[in-house]
């Protein structure tokens, strides 16, 4: 085998990316590339801030003729003066610095309480990938205007007295227009739709603020500016007939909650439909988080307990139905604006919140304004009962169907498997958990409706290259596939997949050493002789937390334990204990590793809640069977111990090793 030489990879070879070039290489890291409109985007929500934080009351959108498109708001203007560190106007920073912004401090002191911008990437992502940017600031009397191309300032800062100038006698706000570079996007024209549903939605959310589109070519002007809010909203976007009137309420905290910071909350417009295609909209800080996240759990949850608690006080549910929450949840139609002080997303484009602590926020608001709501007007707490019912009864049909084509040769279940109740495969899972102590607090903290637990004892055995036929002596190996209800098979078989009995299986390992090869030892045995179940979707991996913080009491507050899955919820727990006045490093750090060492409620809120927990899909990705046969035969293959070698030198540097 030929070697390469050493100075193909030496010091030289890495190149540290400066300034905006990251964005401009990696565009899709930062922003959406099909059209323009999130960069745009990212200078709208600027001016939103603006207004959110009770400091204008415009924000005006421009598509010019040319192609660019400006946004002017009347807020505070973007200071220009001398950063203290950096030496340089604090505009140019805004504009040219990735995380560099004015968000990053939310407490009492800070600029912006609550916002959506939280990384202070937004706005210089814009920069990076335009043609031509002019950003102009008003304030304190003065106007300050600067030139950028590609992310490069090409006309440096000036300043002028900001009275009886050409642009008029503006008092303070800022305005940016920006001309953004085709060659980043795949089609450069602007979804003219998208947009307008998104300017309509910032003036629904902040009534008494005058949001205007004005587009050049056509000279058509379209204004905004809502009093009515949520519910007018609501109704004018429904599909079908609402069966009762549209719940519409709020919660925020105030300086007496223990559990969230003052103003935290949400404001929600709810109606129910019989037919027609369910609205659902959904908002952090005023930014549209389209793929859903933690706030819409809490409203679910919400929902789902105060409807079914309504149900249990007055007797309504019929011998053999069990509710859910997709029974309540599956007519709903809604629109919900939440705020968060210090809102963890995911990915930079935040079209979905992670913040675990927002399903208590939410929910701690809506169930008891609904539970009240409801039990004010009886008739309609009863049609929304039937409503619920009736899903619940169609749902538990449709289960009852599935079983009836199964086998009547059932085996008997592993004794040490704690089944779930309900036999619907679209919300049944197991957990393969390592160990009994874990496996004993998760008995104790899943759902027992629609979880089930099967703990393992010890290391699986490595299955790479047992025969089929010789896989049942392993007892562990043998309960597995028992459980499971699918017989071991190949890639090229058609294995009955009608007796499977849950719709996920997940592994469920410590974060240590000793767990991810449990895990490893287990993905083997189900890419050698489960294949169709990784092909269908059916195989997933669970990642518990990573680090436990144990903080001080505090106040009235006595001393908890928290946990957090990744670096960035650690960092929002350090900000929010912070905020509690918890003295710095008063709060002790530990990696943590073992599942075992948490009780039943903790384990639920980290690992087992669908609501906040991480499940990973496992999936092939861009590799094919034969391609992954190939790896793992590699890795887990007996007499592999050379080839194994050669890959560690070839990759052993892009591997995190936990020691």
């Amino acid at each position: 085998m030929a070697v390469k030489p050493l100075s193909d990879y030496s010091e030289s070879s890495i190149r540290v990316l400066k300034g905006l070039e990251p964005v401009k290489q990696r565009p899709g890291m930062y922003t959406r590339t099909d059209n323009p409109l999130h960069v745009i985007q990212e200078v709208l929500d600027n001016a939103a801030d603006e207004a959110l934080a009770g400091f204008g009351k415009k924000i005006k959108l421009t598509l010019h003729s040319d192609g660019s498109v400006s946004i002017e708001d009347d807020g505070r203007g973007i200071p220009f003066g001398l950063h203290p560190e950096e030496n340089a106007p604090v505009i140019e920073l805004v504009f040219t610095r990735l995380h560099a912004g004015g968000k990053f401090d939310k407490g009492k002191g800070g600029a912006y309480s609550f916002s959506g911008g939280l990384h202070g990437v937004g706005v210089s992502v814009t920069n990076a990938l335009a043609k031509r940017l002019e950003a102009t600031s008003y304030r304190e009397g003065q106007c300050a205007r600067l030139v950028f191309s590609g992310g490069d300032v090409i006309e440096p800062l000036t300043t002028r007295p900001s009275g009886g100038s050409a642009e008029g006698d503006r008092k303070q706000g800022t305005t940016v227009r920006v001309w953004p570079d085709a060659k980043y996007f795949e089609s450069s024209v602007l979804p003219i739709n998208e947009l307008t549903h998104l300017l309509r939605s910032k003036a629904v959310l902040m009534p008494g603020v005058t949001v205007t589109l004005t587009v050049e070519k056509t000279k058509e002007v379209q204004t905004w500016l809502y009093k009515g809010g949520l519910r007018d909203y609501l109704m004018q976007t429904l599909n079908g007939e609402p069966v009762i009137p549209l719940f519409e309420a709020e919660g925020f905290a105030d300086t007496q909650s223990d559990n969230f910071a003052e103003g935290e909350g949400a404001a929600w417009c709810v109606a129910f439909t019989e037919d027609g295609q369910p609205v659902r909209e959904s908002y952090v800080n005023l930014i549209p988080t389209s793929a859903g996240g933690t706030h819409e759990s809490g409203l679910r949850d919400g929902l789902f307990t105060a409807v079914k608690s309504f149900i249990e006080l007055h007797s309504l549910l019929p011998k053999g139905v069990k509710l859910l929450p997709e029974d309540v949840f599956a007519r709903a139609s809604y629109v919900l604006n939440a705020k968060v002080l210090d809102p963890q997303f995911q990915g930079q484009i935040k079209e979905r919140l992670n913040s675990r602590d927002a399903v208590r926020l939410v929910s701690s608001f809506v169930r008891p304004a609904l539970e009240l709501w409801l039990n004010q007007h009886v008739e309609y707490g009863k049609r929304l009962a039937e409503l619920a019912i009736k899903a619940a009864q169609t749902r538990q049909k449709a289960g009852q169907k599935v079983e009836k084509r199964k086998g009547s040769g059932v085996a008997v279940l592993p004794g040490k498997l704690t089944d779930c109740e309900s036999k619907d495969l679209a919300h049944n899972e197991v957990f393969l958990v390592e160990g009994d102590s874990a496996g004993g607090s998760a008995k104790m903290g899943r759902d027992k409706e629609s979880q089930a637990i099967l703990p393992l004892r010890g290391k699986v055995l490595n299955t790479w290259e047992v025969e089929r036929d010789r896989l049942f002596a392993n007892t562990e190996i043998h309960d597995i596939a028992v459980a499971i209800g699918v017989d071991p098979h190949g890639p090229n078989d058609t294995p009955d997949l009608t007796g499977l009995r849950y719709g996920k299986v997940c592994i469920l390992s410590d974060a240590d050493v000793d767990g991810s090869h449990i895990q490893v030892l287990l993905l083997t045995l189900f890419f050698r002789h489960f294949p169709k179940l990784i092909e269908t979707g059916h195989i997933y991996v669970a990642r518990p937390p990573l680090f436990r913080v144990d903080a001080p009491a505090r106040g009235k507050k006595p001393a908890s334990k928290a946990y957090a899955l990744d670096e960035g919820e650690l960092t929002a727990i350090l900000d929010k204990l912070r905020k509690e006045g918890v003295r710095e490093g008063a709060w002790s750090i530990s990696r943590f590793k073992g599942l075992g060492e948490m009780n039943a409620e903790q384990l639920w809120e980290t690992t087992l809640n669908p609501d906040t927990r991480r499940l990973l899909p496992v999936q092939l990705g861009s590799f094919d069977f034969i391609q992954t046969e190939n790896l793992i035969t590699k890795l887990m293959g007996k007499g592999e111990a050379a080839a194994r070698r050669e890959l560690m030198e070839l990759h052993g540097d892009s591997v995190e090793v936990d020691v």
